[in-house]
């Protein structure tokens, strides 16, 4: 039998639900496909990602192969959509990285003696406490909005800010 006519056995038997004959066909066929991956990529372990998604894609959508269809120019064409998708993706990722980067306000390099004795504090009081602070002093949230962050009655939240901020300014020597 010629390669193309197995090929064209194995699709049949593949839409019929035989895995063994969708085996055999990413057997005969993923060499070719990871080559032109690593060639299209320049990337040989993103490639070998894409072949395996490759093949995971073309089991789910082995019906919508023409009869009598190349094969492997139908694995190229899935891989060289994953590729393409890929490199958008990548492109968003660091597009999304620039922006974030770009909107941070700058760091110091060493943490001011006020910022490290509040951070000292702040580790003091009990997690709900200083949960309930941090929403609402230094994160602006109303009471009720940390109360439903947090799972808390409101008059809880009421409570661990005003015993918090009440802490927080004894530590730090202000005033109330």
């Amino acid at each position: 039998m010629s390669p193309e006519g197995l090929d064209i056995a194995l699709v049949e038997q593949a839409r019929a639900g035989s895995t063994a004959a969708f085996a055999r066909l990413v057997e005969r066929h993923q060499q070719a496909v990871r080559a032109f991956l690593r060639r299209a990529c320049g990337d040989w372990a993103l490639a070998d990602d894409l072949a395996q998604e490759t093949f995971l894609t073309a089991w789910s959508r082995i019906g919508r192969l023409e009869s009598g269809a190349s094969v492997r120019a139908w694995l190229c064409g899935i891989g060289w959509n994953k590729h393409l998708a890929a490199v958008r993706s990548r492109a968003r990722d660091r597009t999304r990285e620039a922006a974030y980067e770009a909107g941070k306000p700058p760091q110091a390099s060493a943490m001011s003696d006020e910022r490290m004795t509040l951070e000292a504090a702040m580790a003091q009081l009990p997690p709900d406490q200083r949960a309930c602070v941090a929403l609402c002093l230094a994160a602006d949230f109303s009471h009720a909005e940390a109360a439903e962050a947090l799972g808390l009655p409101l008059g809880t939240v009421k409570s661990h800010v005003t015993r918090g901020r009440a802490r927080l300014l004894d530590v730090l020597g202000g005033s109330r």
